[in-house]
C-alpha cells in the first residue's frame, strides 16, 4: 500500500510562497542595482564624451572646412559674424548662415554639409582618455561612477553564482508549490500533481531552512548594502584612478561597448571564424584582471583555435592575453602550462604571472633551474624557461602540459636553428600552443609560413605572396585561422594615451660582479649602471631587452627615444644599435641650436629611427612628438626628470599612443629606488596631490644623498659586505 504524502495547510504554503518572493524580490533587486549603476556610467561617459568632441571641434578653425569640402567656403564672412571654430557652427541651420552678408545659399549648404561631415568623425574616433581633466565636474562624475561600478563587481563576483542558484531553484520550487496555496485550487487537483506540490513545497521549505541557503543569504544582503552605499568623495575616485586608470578603462569598455571598432579588435578576421571564437567561454575565475573585450577575444581566439599565432602590436597586452588562456585551462582541470621566452623577459613573465592570475609560477632556468623544475612538476603551475634552457629541459613524457606559449615566437623562423628544433620538438608533444610576437607578419611572409609551420602546416599551403601585397586586413583573413593582430590605434580607442611598462631584468654574470663591485665600493652611481658593464647584449639583459624594442619599433615603423643619466651608457646605445639609425648621443654639451637641429633631422626621418639623449639634455625644452616609444635605461634619482622626458614625446601633436619602458635590474638598486620612491610619493600624494606645492617641492619624491647612503647600505648588507 502506497503510504499518502500528508497536505500542507493553504496558509502555510501561502507564508512560505510569500517568503519565497521576498528572497526573489532582493535578488532582482541586487541585479537591478547592478544595472543601475551600469546606467550611471553609460550617463557620465556621454556627458564626458559630448564634452570631449565639443573641445575637439572648439580645437578646429573655420579655415579647414575647405579641407573637407575641397570647395571655396566663406570663411572670413563667418569669422566676422562670430563664427571661429567648427563647435561655433554645429547645430547652425544653412537659413541662418544665409543671414550673414556676403554669404550666399550655396556657401551656406556646404558649409552646413563640412561642419556635418566632421561631426561625425568627431563623435566616432573621439574618446574620453586618460589626460582629461580630472577636476572637471564631468570627469569627476564618470570616475565616481566607474569607482561604484568596479566595486559592484567586486561584489557580484562572490554572490553572482550563489544568487542565479538560488533563483533558479526558488522560482521553480514555488511555481510547483503555488496550486497548495488555495483552497479552492487544490480541491481540482489529482493526486499526483498534489503529492507534486508537495514535495516542491517540503523542498523549498528545506531549502530555506538550510544552513548554507542562510549563509548565502547574509551575503546577497551584504552586498545589496554595498551596491547602495552612498558615492565615494570625487577626490577618493580620482586618486583610485590615477592608481588603477587600466582597470577603470577596462570596466567602462565593458560597459557602453566599441561597436564601431569590432571588426578591427577582432583582428579582421572572417564572420564565421569570429563568431566561432565569440562562442568560446572564458572562465575568469583565476584572473586578477579585468580583460578588455579585445584580450578576452585574443584568449578565446587561443582557446577556440588551439595551436595559433598571436600577434598584436607591443602595448596591447599579449602576456595577458595569454595568462588569461591559461586560467581558463586551469579552471578546465588542466595543471601544467610551460611558457618559453627570451632572457631578458622572463623576470618579467614570473611577475606578471603572480600578479595577474592564481597560477604559481616556477623559474626553469639558472642555478634555480633543479629546484624549479622539481616543484614544477610536483605541484603544477606555469614554468617559465627560455629558448636556451629549454633544449636541456628534462621532463617526463607521461606529464600532460595544458598549453605551451612562446614569446617572441619569431627567435624561431628560422627552422634549422637548435632552439627552433627544441621548441618544434615541443610543438609536437604538447596539444595547445600559442606564440607571440609584436613584429608584423604582413610582409614576412616566409617568416610567417615558419612559423605556422610548427602548428597548422595545413594553413601554410594557403599562404601566397599575393595575400600580403594585397594589404595587411586581406592578408590577416586570408590567415585568420592561425593568426590574430591588432595594432594599438585599432582597439586602444578608449584607454590613456600613454602607455607605461616596467620591463624588469637579471644581471649577467660579468653585471653582477660589476654590480657587487661597485657596492663594495660604495659607488651609488657605479651601482645604477653597472647593468651595461658587459656591453654585450649576449650578456647583458638590460641592453638585449633595449635591443629587442627598438627592433620591434623598426618592424612597426616607430621612432624611439632613449634616455639615460649617463654618457658612456649612451654610447654603448649607439655603438649598439649602429649610426644608421641612432641620431645623437644629445647631451649637455651640445649647444642648444644644434641640439633643436639633432631632433629636426630625426623628427624629418621617413619611418624608423632612434634618438639617445642624456634625460638632463634632452627632457626639457624639445619636442619629440615624432617619437611614439620611450627607453628608459634606468630609474631617476628625480622622477620629475621622467615625466619631463615623457612629455617631450606625448604632448599636443602626437598622434600616435607613447609607449614607455622603463628598464629595471631585480635585486638591485633599481627595486630599492623604486621602493623608497614609492614610499614617499604616497605620502606626498596625501597631502599635495595635483597642487601648487607639488610643482614647487620635486624634491619631496627624489632620493637625496641621505637616502641614497641608505640603498647602499642595504645593498650591502643583502650581499653580506657588512
Amino acid at each position: 500500500m502506497v503510504e499518502e504524502i500528508r497536505t500542507a495547510a493553504p496558509a502555510d504554503v501561502k507564508a512560505l510562497l510569500e517568503r519565497a518572493a521576498g528572497l526573489r524580490a532582493k535578488i532582482d533587486g541586487l541585479h537591478a542595482s547592478e544595472q543601475e549603476l551600469h546606467e550611471a556610467v553609460r550617463g557620465a561617459y556621454q556627458a564626458s564624451h559630448t564634452a570631449a568632441v565639443r573641445g575637439r571641434l572648439t580645437g578646429i578653425p573655420v579655415e579647414r572646412l575647405k579641407d573637407v569640402t575641397g570647395a571655396r567656403l566663406p570663411a572670413d564672412r563667418l569669422a566676422e559674424a562670430g563664427y571661429r571654430t567648427v563647435a561655433d557652427l554645429d547645430g547652425v541651420t544653412a537659413e541662418t548662415l544665409q543671414g550673414i552678408p556676403g554669404v550666399g545659399r550655396v556657401g551656406a549648404e556646404r558649409t552646413v554639409e563640412a561642419v556635418r561631415r566632421i561631426a561625425e568623425a568627431a563623435e566616432q574616433n573621439t574618446g574620453v582618455t586618460a589626460d582629461m581633466d580630472l577636476r572637471g565636474p564631468d570627469a569627476a562624475a564618470l570616475l565616481t561612477s566607474l569607482y561604484r561600478a568596479r566595486v559592484a563587481d567586486r561584489v557580484m563576483e562572490r554572490v553572482r553564482e550563489p544568487a542565479a542558484r538560488l533563483s533558479g531553484a526558488i522560482t521553480s520550487l514555488a511555481t510547483a508549490a503555488k496550486p497548495l496555496g488555495g483552497r479552492v485550487r487544490r480541491l481540482f487537483l489529482g493526486r499526483t500533481r498534489r503529492d507534486e506540490a508537495q514535495r516542491a513545497y517540503t523542498e523549498l521549505d528545506g531549502l530555506l531552512a538550510n544552513p548554507r541557503t542562510v549563509k548565502d543569504l547574509d551575503r546577497i544582503d551584504a552586498a545589496e548594502r554595498r551596491l547602495q552605499a552612498k558615492p565615494p568623495r570625487p577626490a577618493t575616485a580620482r586618486n583610485d584612478f590615477e592608481k588603477h586608470s587600466a582597470d577603470y578603462f577596462s570596466t567602462l569598455s565593458r560597459i557602453i561597448g566599441d561597436h564601431h571598432r569590432s571588426e578591427a579588435s577582432r583582428g579582421f578576421l572572417t564572420d564565421d571564424l569570429a563568431s566561432r571564437v565569440g562562442a568560446q567561454q572564458l572562465d575568469e575565475t583565476h584572473l586578477r584582471v579585468a580583460l578588455r573585450p579585445y584580450q578576452a577575444f585574443g584568449a578565446r581566439f587561443a582557446l577556440a583555435q588551439r595551436r595559433v599565432v598571436l600577434g598584436d602590436e607591443m602595448g596591447c597586452g599579449k602576456t595577458v592575453e595569454s595568462i588569461a588562456a591559461l586560467a581558463h585551462l586551469r579552471a578546465e582541470g588542466a595543471r601544467h602550462f610551460l611558457v618559453v621566452c627570451p632572457a631578458s623577459v622572463l623576470v618579467n613573465w614570473m611577475r606578471e604571472v603572480a600578479s595577474h592570475s592564481t597560477l604559481r609560477a616556477h623559474r626553469l632556468h639558472g642555478s634555480q633551474r633543479a629546484a624549479g623544475l622539481r616543484a614544477w612538476i610536483r605541484g603544477g603551475g606555469v614554468g617559465v624557461t627560455t629558448f636556451e634552457a629549454l633544449q636541456g629541459l628534462d621532463v617526463p613524457e607521461k606529464l600532460a602540459v595544458g598549453m605551451l606559449v612562446v614569446d617572441e615566437a619569431h627567435y624561431v623562423k628560422n627552422p634549422d636553428t637548435m632552439r627552433s628544433i627544441a621548441v618544434r620538438a615541443w610543438c609536437d608533444r604538447v596539444e595547445r600552443v600559442l606564440f607571440l610576437t609584436g613584429t608584423p607578419m604582413e610582409n614576412r611572409v616566409e617568416e610567417f609560413r615558419n612559423l605556422v609551420g610548427y602548428l597548422q602546416p595545413e594553413v601554410v599551403a594557403s599562404i601566397g605572396e599575393i595575400d600580403a601585397v594585397a594589404g595587411s586586413e586581406a592578408f590577416r583573413r586570408a590567415v585568420g585561422p592561425a593568426y590574430l593582430r591588432r595594432n594599438q590605434e585599432d582597439v586602444l580607442s578608449e584607454l590613456p594615451e600613454l602607455v607605461q611598462v616596467d620591463e624588469w631584468t637579471e644581471f649577467g654574470p660579468e653585471d653582477e660582479l660589476a654590480y657587487k663591485e661597485a657596492v663594495a665600493a660604495r659607488s651609488f652611481m657605479g651601482m645604477r649602471r653597472a647593468a651595461y658593464a658587459s656591453q654585450d647584449p649576449a650578456s647583458c639583459a638590460k641592453l638585449a631587452r633595449l635591443v629587442e624594442i627598438a627592433d620591434e619599433a623598426a618592424s612597426n615603423g616607430r621612432k624611439v627615444v632613449v634616455f639615460s643619466y649617463f654618457r658612456d651608457v649612451l654610447d654603448l646605445v649607439c655603438r649598439t644599435l649602429g649610426e644608421d639609425r641612432v641620431f645623437g648621443p644629445l647631451t649637455g654639451g651640445v649647444q642648444p641650436a644644434l641640439r633643436q637641429e639633432m631632433v629636426d633631422r630625426f623628427s624629418a626621418t621617413k619611418g624608423h629611427a632612434v634618438l639617445a639623449s642624456q634625460i638632463q639634455a634632452g627632457g626639457v625644452g624639445l619636442n619629440m612628438q615624432a617619437a611614439s616609444v620611450i627607453i628608459l635605461c634606468e630609474p631617476q634619482v628625480k622622477p620629475t626628470l621622467e615625466t619631463q622626458a615623457i612629455a617631450r614625446a606625448h604632448r599636443m601633436g602626437q598622434i600616435r599612443r607613447v609607449q614607455v619602458h622603463r628598464l629595471l635590474a631585480a635585486d638591485s638598486v633599481d627595486q630599492r629606488m623604486l621602493e623608497i620612491l614609492e614610499t614617499k610619493k604616497e605620502l606626498f600624494d596625501a597631502f599635495a596631490r595635483r597642487s601648487d606645492t607639488a610643482e614647487k617641492m620635486p624634491e619631496a619624491v627624489d632620493i637625496g644623498p641621505s637616502v641614497a647612503r641608505q640603498v647602499i647600505a642595504a645593498e650591502r648588507e643583502r650581499l653580506g659586505l657588512g
